[in-house]
């Protein structure tokens, strides 16, 4: 046997070894015999480095040091999902779904770990990448500290597709958190708060050396890509499993809704007793072509639902009450707790949302307030205990003037919250405009972050965003906490933002309830911001999706001088104010004021591009079949109740390939 061989033979017998222990949970080889059979594959690669392997075994205990995590999109988008915490909000999700889809529909319960969310990419059967989930849409690469972890697997078994992702939770189990923490404190260091953010803390650590010293774990559940040759949910999470990843056995597929609950008590009482935390169980339909027909809303899947277990309550003490004003000049007032320990963390601030609700828990300060985390994400109070009330409590009084420039708040009639309407003046609403503007999701400028654009504005560098592409290193510089570097990088991250396409630019302007999805109609229907800024109230309620309130603060918008002399500067500044010549290029209004349903499987073009043809040309897509629908695009297997509905309704049916004909 060469070198090159014997190297390869320790690989296999090392992950196969590596698989039996932390996946099978059936070690066939002592940790002594293990390590040294590891020393001798490293010893081995180091004499012969025309032999690494990135995927090695080896690779697994860190070492690589990484300052900048790498933005990464995805490739597919990695949604969040529906919350539901009633078996009324489980029946009425069924019901939505009984409406989309034809057939008897079976459900796959799962676990909802509480860690951090992970795409893995593979290819050829290896670890090519590994993404933090981001904003859904990019992420930070993090592969060199993904690979530390043992339940990660470097080489996959069996029948695997060539490339694909799979998603899962990046968690750390409870007696491993409990074995650092005692660590902690023999050294006299601070113990960490809670598993979850640890976990997530672990991942943007700069030396993989330390992540691999923590014991994580990685729980799959979602296997994306194309040509995967699965048909359900479950047969997917089998097929994980026997490709080498770590996927609970807690899963079960299911017929009903009554048993998804019955899974859901279970799991409620007996979540405790898990070697690692959850906070609810995640129900999905089971069976992929009925989850492609059902899709997607701007935020989440229509096929999957979180139940979400109730959160947890603890009482404190209500300090004082203080208000925050958003970038919009909306009020918002906030209760100061006596901090206290809830589902984890420390909780210090809770939203009191608006003048409504202060009057409707007639909140005051000074009271034994009853907190819990909404979603187990915000905190939020819930309810007075009016037991412990002082004697010479007073009613709240909502405040009357601006917190931050004194100007008299105004509220609109039918709304619930409070607004200062000084747009120009009020420093907070001035610095929040901007840190909209270069937010992850708007123009992303690296290098700026809030506390940069408050110090911009104090100094009077700048006063709204358009000022931003004047900026010069030499003006930077002298700020705190600013270096000759960190200011290159600054000016060069503004300049980069020019590129940032129209739609996200018209969502960065922060036109008030305007956002992600709503900028993107207004983009693709007016095509540049000057077809925008000269139409009415009347023209705008005729886009998809567009209101009365949307297209009123638009020409709100628009008829502000100031607003149309920042626009005026951002395209002399070279910023993307129109759909480009490329994207255009295959975009018509072939079918505008026609709604299309696709329903069945396709042969020559996947459903996801049908859809796109039909937007691209000016078609709406809709999700179920009405009065409403223009045509139904039929594949194979549509279901027989859509066909039937169709045909009752007199809407023309057309196969793919009349589609594709008709459009021409």
């Amino acid at each position: 046997m060469n070198i090159k061989q014997k190297i390869e033979t320790l690989r296999e017998e090392l992950s196969q070894h590596n698989y039996n222990y932390y996946i099978l949970d059936n070690a066939t080889i002592s940790d002594y015999d293990f390590d040294i059979k590891l020393k001798e594959l490293q010893a081995l690669e180091d004499a012969h480095p025309e032999f690494f392997d990135a995927n090695s075994p080896t690779q697994r205990v860190g070492g690589t040091i990484t300052k900048n995590f790498k933005t990464t999109v995805h490739d597919s988008r990695m949604y969040s999902l529906d919350n539901s915490y009633s078996k009324e909000d489980l029946l009425d999700w069924e019901t939505r779904i009984k409406k989309m889809v034809d057939g008897e529909v079976n459900y796959t319960c799962e676990l909802k770990y509480d860690g951090a969310s992970m795409n893995l990419t593979y290819e050829n059967g290896k670890l090519l990448r590994a993404v933090t989930r981001g904003d859904g849409v990019q992420g930070d690469e993090v592969t060199a500290n993904i690979k530390t972890i043992n339940t990660v697997p470097l080489q996959l078994k069996g029948d695997y597709p060539e490339r694909f992702d799979i998603r899962g939770e990046i968690i750390l189990p409870i007696a491993g958190f409990l074995k650092m923490n005692e660590e902690r404190i023999a050294n006299d260091e601070e113990p960490y708060r809670n598993p979850r953010n640890t976990a997530s803390g672990s991942l943007k650590l700069q030396d993989s050396s330390e992540v691999a010293k923590r014991p994580l774990e990685c729980l799959l559940y979602s296997i994306v890509g194309s040509d995967l040759n699965i048909t359900t949910q479950y047969e997917g999470l089998e097929k994980a499993r026997a490709w080498g990843f770590k996927v609970p056995q807690e899963a079960k597929l299911v017929h009903s809704i009554d048993a998804v609950l019955d899974y859901i008590n279970h799991w409620d009482k007996e979540r405790h007793n898990l070697p690692y935390e959850i906070d609810g169980v995640v129900v999905k339909v089971n069976n992929l072509y009925q989850q492609d027909e059902l899709g997607f809303t701007s935020k989440a899947p229509r096929w999957a639902m979180a139940y979400k277990f109730k959160a947890e309550q603890v009482s404190t003490r209500l300090n004082e009450i203080t208000y925050q004003v958003g970038r919009t000049g909306a009020i918002t007032p906030v209760a100061n707790l006596e901090p206290v320990e809830l589902a984890g963390t420390t909780v210090k601030r809770a939203s009191l949302h608006n003048a409504d609700q202060i009057e409707k828990l007639d909140i005051r300060e000074g009271d034994e307030v009853f907190v819990e985390k909404g979603g187990e994400i915000i905190p939020k109070i819930i309810a007075v205990d009016l037991t412990k009330r002082p004697l010479e409590s007073q009613p709240t009084t909502y405040i009357t003037n601006c917190p931050e420039c004194e100007t008299e708040l105004i509220r609109v009639e039918g709304e619930a919250k409070h607004y200062c309407p000084n747009y120009k003046g009020c420093p907070t609403q001035v610095a929040g405009r901007i840190q909209h503007f270069i937010s992850r999701k708007a123009m992303d400028i690296d290098g700026l972050g809030g506390e940069t654009v408050s110090l911009l504005v104090k100094e009077g560098l700048i006063r709204n965003y358009s000022d931003l592409y004047e900026l010069t290193i030499e003006q930077v510089i002298p700020l705190e906490r600013m270096a000759e570097k960190s200011a290159e990088n600054l000016v060069n991250g503004i300049a980069a933002s020019k590129q940032i396409p129209f739609e996200r630019v018209l969502f960065a302007l922060g036109i008030r309830f305007v956002g992600e999805t709503v900028a993107k109609k207004l983009a693709k229907h007016y095509k540049s911001i000057d077809a925008l800024m000269f139409a009415s109230t009347l023209d705008l309620v005729t886009v998809d999706e567009i209101g009365e309130r949307i297209a009123e603060s638009v020409v709100e918008f628009f008829s502000s001088e100031e607003n149309k002399q920042i626009i005026e500067r951002l395209k002399s500044f070279g910023v993307q104010l129109e759909i480009s010549a490329e994207k255009l290029a295959g975009q018509t209004e072939k079918l505008k004021g026609q709604t299309f349903v696709v329903s069945g499987v396709f042969e020559t073009i996947s459903r996801n591009e049908l859809k796109k043809l039909i937007e691209d040309n000016g078609g709406k897509v809709a999700s179920s079949i009405s009065s409403k629908t223009s045509y139904v695009v039929a594949g194979d297997k549509m279901g027989p109740s859509k066909r039937t509905k169709a045909e009752n309704l007199n809407i023309a049916i057309l196969t793919e390939i009349e589609f594709l004909d008709f459009l021409k």
